[in-house]
């Protein structure tokens, strides 16, 4: 037989027809098909007719599935449609109608008492039938219960149930959540085309080749900056559950906003450099072995307060202060309401990340917690990763 007169599967069937019942049959079983996998499955029924099984197997596969979970879906449809079917029923015209009394395979009319066969979809699948002594088994047709991206379930579990390389998935999905970081409207001044303002020094030294007519006119705007941001992070003992995805946290912040962040227990580490690598795996293991107090015990104030009198301090004017922990300390109260208002009066914005500020119920009744919690503008909490993605939105919105 050549290729000519091969069979061809839906020949003289509606192509159109044929993918939206298909795809139908696809969305009622839980897989996502919209308009454009519906177009794309009838361009590549025209562009290259299905002359097997198989072959209209791989042509709806490649147009219809965007996800590697919804193969599955796809396989037992696909089998429950065309594994007992030999040849698929065709559009006729009136005279012949297109009749199927096998239980399996009906005409499905465009609409209307009075359509004529053929106008409508080209065929439709029945279910099979169920008897009564089969209503308590569930090893029948089931629809697939319809679940979220593996990488966004974990995002919605606590710290302590992550593993090492799901943390550090989660990380970079963090890391791609702060693509750009807001800027600001500095008082410096550049030469720029589109300004609005006269840069005079540049225009006069023009004007002095053309005989000081000021014959081109240099413009000028204000420089745009990220907005600076500082991240503090506990990683004592009480916070154990909390460091690694805070280590994460901090190597995105440090690489897309060019943040400066730090880490504490007893004593403050600077991590800026650290967390710059361009492994993430090296990076955090660089960062661990830098916070030689990690795991020890807790001192928030005379930490901030180190942050305060350091070189680094500076980065704090007009810059958005990002403090992570539960609020336990070991230092006095007063002196934790003491170094926050020192850091109030230099920061734009003050945020404090709480693990424990989801809780139902939740009201900082630790010492240092309420004390610091009339200097910030913002208590979120922190206790997976959809927490700290919601806060790195609400942060970067309002920077």
């Amino acid at each position: 037989m050549s290729a000519a007169d091969s069979p061809v599967l839906l020949r003289g069937a509606d192509r159109a027809a044929f993918a939206v019942a298909f795809v139908a049959r696809l969305r009622r079983a839980g897989l996502t098909c919209g308009i454009t996998e519906t177009d794309d499955l009838v361009r590549a029924l025209a562009a290259s007719p299905p002359t097997a099984r198989h072959t209209l197997y791989w042509t709806a596969r490649v147009a219809l599935v965007r996800r590697h979970d919804d193969l599955a879906v796809f396989d037992e449809v696909f089998a429950a449609v065309f594994d007992d079917v030999v040849s698929l029923p065709l559009n006729r015209t009136a005279g012949q109608p297109n009749r199927h009394d096998d239980g399996v395979h009906v005409t499905v009319p465009a609409g209307g008492d009075g359509t004529a066969a053929g106008e409508g979809l080209p065929w439709a699948t029945l279910p099979p039938a169920v008897s009564a002594d089969d209503s308590g088994d569930d090893s029948g047709l089931l629809v697939p219960e319809l679940r979220p991206s593996a990488l966004a379930g974990l995002a919605e579990r606590p710290f302590e149930e992550l593993d090492e390389s799901q943390i550090r998935a989660l990380g970079d999905d963090l890391r791609a959540a702060l693509k750009r970081w807001p800027q600001r409207r500095t008082r410096k001044h550049a030469v720029h085309r589109a300004g609005r303002r006269v840069a005079l020094r540049p225009t006069i030294a023009r004007a002095r080749r053309t005989g000081w007519e000021a014959i081109t006119v240099v413009r000028q705007r204000q420089v745009r900056e990220p907005r600076r941001v500082v991240l503090i992070c506990d990683v004592s003992e009480s916070m154990r559950a909390q460091a690694a995805a805070y280590l994460q946290m901090m190597r995105a912040f440090a690489l897309v906003a060019d943040a400066e962040v730090f880490a504490f227990a007893t004593t403050l580490t600077r991590l800026t450099p650290v967390l710059r690598h361009a492994s993430a795996a090296d990076a955090v293991d660089q960062a661990s072995a830098a916070v030689t107090d990690r795991f020890g015990g807790t001192r928030i104030a005379s930490n901030l307060r180190a942050v305060l009198d350091s070189h680094h301090g500076n980065a704090l004017r007009g810059g958005i202060v990002i403090i992570a922990s539960d609020g336990w300390d070991s230092d006095p109260p007063e002196m934790m309401a003491a170094v926050m208002a020192r850091m109030r009066r230099r920061a734009y914005r003050m945020i404090w990340l709480n693990p424990r500020a989801g809780a139902p119920g939740f009201t900082p009744r630790v010492a240092a917690m309420a004390a610091a919690l009339p200097f910030c503008d913002r208590l979120m909490p922190a206790a997976t990763f959809a927490d700290l993605t919601g806060a790195l939105a609400e942060v970067s919105s309002r920077a």
